[in-house]
């Protein structure tokens, strides 16, 4: 019988359990790997002395890199939290609590990262000092950093004092009870115990990407006036449903409430493309709420962030520590739009109040409110919130002896029972969560009873509603059509020097609606239309199949193959339901001659169709944004064995043609092959490099100064992935 089993649990997270050293290991973790090995059924309920509580992992193996798949990789939260509360690794008197520490495995970096992200996960901000320069009012710090230490059992405690770390290299080192570990190359891992031994890759393939653990089917949705449409109800523990969010959509445009795990799932199956996104309001930084972020990171434009102070310094420092990156870089992919607590804030003519809520971490919820023909009608959206039974223990210091005053515990619960027209609520339960009960007199309309992972009782669905994924709530009715005004916005950005009136002829086209997984243009056909991609994202796919990208809102199918008068070199698939503008060629071509466009678009195009078989290009920039930074290449040519230097590079470049051989002294070269990306680490991030790169053959390189990247957060974002492996592997070889 073996000692060692290895599973696979699913992509990029891998099981090994040793039971004769009590030791099992999650091996990856990406967001909901703790629902994917529930799905696995290696975490299972147990029963003892009455108790009941969970099985699971007891270590955790990290990836050497923050970021694989352009996702966070190293989300070891709510595996954490699952150790200790679920299996009562931390709990006194319980089965569960053996004086066994969770432990993070991993490279010295990560294991620190995580450390400082769990901390900041569990507390937020951790002193008086960091409440103030966040903004918070002088008279309300000692009142909430009593709700802190409540939550907190007492103390605000460093992470070393409940998690163990295990600091990998390539030398072996015991883990626990005479299992090692060791690293045979970048998220390659060997484990051996008495004699037997598995390896362990973490490494995610080309175009490969973390999946989510449940379907969610497609839905086409209505871009309306004044509409909430559901994106998740559940909780960060439910393996059927996602977690707790909201899509709010005012006068057409679209906002998240929330960024939880599989965003990029959810909203593919909504019919929503990142490109479409106008921004986000954000309640706090727990990873079922937080994860979700580097999926709006991969857009080719800033998304507003909108936060208040309290809430953005709690989430940048999380995210800071995740990433080993500086506070102020939070900036590089978002619009930092600040909300002030208790205040109707205008956001594009819809009023918006957050309202401080009491939670572990800094947390708001929000009463959004727009003008109907008759009346003002409001959406509440409370995540998290407090019971009013621990709210009231708070009053009275019965929770680790902190005492909170009357005052905000009765304001709270006043936020709480606002009547609005619309109210999604978590009744979690808990010492952290709400309950469905508290709202027994509340004069709401409608309340949607979220964020649980079991049925509501019978209770529950005598008061309560619950919020299935893709329903729709549209509190004022819409009479106008928003895809026609977005568009002509498409238009005006591809087209700047066009006039208006001309472009309004190209708008009186009918638009159409493609299924999920339907063709618009198949390679090797000759366009009848021209599509300007409207909502969702397609996909599109070379003859040969090795090279797959997207196409965003703002997207043209079929421009290239009527410009050069040549059949489509290429298939065009839509991922979701996708709405475009369908446009005759012959309309398309008229216009072009006109104004004299045909040369010098097809020359830019002919770059961008290039750069958009790259990986650095091929996902989530729009053809304006693209044709921006063409404009700007510049193209080098280099002759066999002529070699550059790193350390003088101003551009970032991408290998048109040929191939080189990066080298640096005392590593093996490895080879960057046509459309890779190189030379980011001076030029966009300012490291120093003593990497030298050698051209084999004649190699043609094209060129492209960092100011045409930092505005576009996609690129930026693959090119930090891209930096911390070139970075790792440098490191290694030294």
């Amino acid at each position: 019988m073996t000692k060692i089993t290895k599973t696979r649990v699913s992509t990029g997270i891998y099981w090994i359990e040793v039971p004769e050293a009590d030791l099992y290991i999650l091996c990856g973790s990406p967001s909901d790997s703790v629902k994917h090995m529930m799905r696995g059924g290696l975490i299972r309920n147990i029963e003892s002395d009455g108790i009941l509580y969970e099985s699971g992992p007891n270590c955790i193996l990290l990836s050497d890199t923050t970021i694989q798949g352009e996702d966070f990789a190293n989300l070891s939260e709510f595996p954490i939290l699952q150790m200790l509360y679920r299996q009562g690794m931390i709990l006194p008197n319980h089965p569960g609590n053996t004086g066994v520490k969770p432990m993070l495995i991993g490279n010295a970096e990560q294991v620190a990262s995580q450390l400082q992200y769990i901390y900041r996960g569990n507390y937020g901000l951790v002193s008086k000092e960091e409440l103030l320069e966040a903004g918070m009012a002088p008279d309300l710090v000692d009142d909430y950093m009593e709700v802190k230490l409540a939550f907190a059992f007492g103390a605000i405690k460093e992470p070393e004092n409940l998690i163990d770390s295990c600091v990998v290299g390539p030398t072996q080192v015991e883990i626990r009870n005479g299992v090692h570990v060791r690293r045979l190359s970048l998220n390659v891992y060997e484990i051996t115990y008495d004699g037997e031994s598995e390896t362990i890759d973490l490494n995610l393939a080309d175009g490969e990407h973390y999946e989510p653990p449940y379907p969610l089917g497609f839905q086409n949705i209505e871009r309306g006036f004044f509409t909430v449409i559901h994106s998740g109800e559940a909780d960060g523990w439910d393996i059927h449903r996602p977690c707790m969010s909201s899509v709010l959509i005012f006068h057409g445009r679209i906002y998240l409430i929330d960024a939880g795990p599989n965003l990029q799932a959810i909203l593919n199956a909504l019919g929503i493309g990142i490109a479409e996104i106008e921004g986000i309001f954000h309640s706090h930084a727990h990873d079922d709420h937080f994860s979700g972020l580097t999926t709006l990171m991969r857009s080719d434009r800033k998304i507003k962030y909108f936060a208040t102070r309290l809430v953005r310094a709690s989430v940048t420092k999380k995210l800071s520590a995740l990433l080993s990156i500086s506070e102020e870089e939070f900036e590089n992919y978002f619009e930092i739009c600040d909300l002030e607590f208790d205040e109707w804030n205008n956001v594009q003519g819809m009023d918006v109040k957050p309202v401080l809520t009491l939670h572990p971490v800094e947390d708001s919820i929000f009463f959004f409110r727009a003008a109907g023909a008759d009346r003002e009608y409001t959406y509440a959206h409370l995540a998290d919130t407090a019971s009013f039974d621990i709210m009231d223990k708070m009053a009275a210091g019965e929770l680790a002896g902190r005492k909170v005053s009357k005052e905000l515990i009765a304001k709270t619960k006043e936020a709480y029972l606002t009547p609005v027209d619309l109210k999604k609520i978590d009744i979690g339960g808990g010492i952290i969560h709400g309950e469905a009960r508290d709202y027994a007199d509340d004069k709401s309309k409608k309340l949607l009873f979220c964020h649980v992972a079991r049925p509501l009782d019978s209770w529950e669905r005598g008061h309560g509603e619950g919020a299935p994924f893709g329903t729709t709530e549209a509190l004022i009715p819409t009479y106008q059509n928003y895809e026609r005004r977005g568009a002509f916005d498409y238009m005006k950005a591809h087209f700047a020097d066009i006039p208006a009136d001309d472009l309004a002829t190209l708008l009186n086209n009918p638009t159409v609606m493609f299924n999920p997984q339907s063709i618009l243009l198949r390679a090797g056909e000759v366009p009848e239309y021209i599509y300007l991609v409207l909502t969702g994202t397609v996909e599109y796919v070379d003859p040969e199949g090795d090279f797959v990208g997207q196409q965003m809102a703002g997207s043209f199918v079929g421009e290239f193959a009527t410009l050069s008068d040549a059949p489509a070199a290429r298939t065009y698939r839509a991922n979701c339901f996708v709405k475009v503008l369908q446009i005759h060629v012959n309309m398309y071509r008229q216009l072009f001659e006109k104004f004299s466009l045909t040369s010098n678009f097809y020359e830019i195009s002919k770059i961008r169709r290039f750069l958009q078989r790259t990986w650095l290009f091929g996902e989530g920039v729009s053809n304006p944004v693209l044709n921006n930074i063409c404009r700007g290449v510049s193209v080098e040519m280099l002759d066999d064995g002529d070699e550059i230097a790193e350390a003088s590079f101003d551009k970032v470049y991408v290998v048109g043609e040929g191939a080189l051989d990066r080298n640096l002294a005392g590593s093996p070269s490895n080879r960057i092959e046509v459309t890779e990306t190189f030379g980011e680490t001076v030029a966009m991030f300012g490291e120093p490099s003593q990497v030298i790169y050698r051209a084999i053959g004649p190699t043609k390189l094209y060129g492209i100064e960092p100011g045409l990247l930092r505005d576009v957060p996609v690129v930026q974002w693959k090119l930090l992935e891209l930096f911390r492996q070139d970075t790792w592997v440098d490191e290694a070889a030294e």
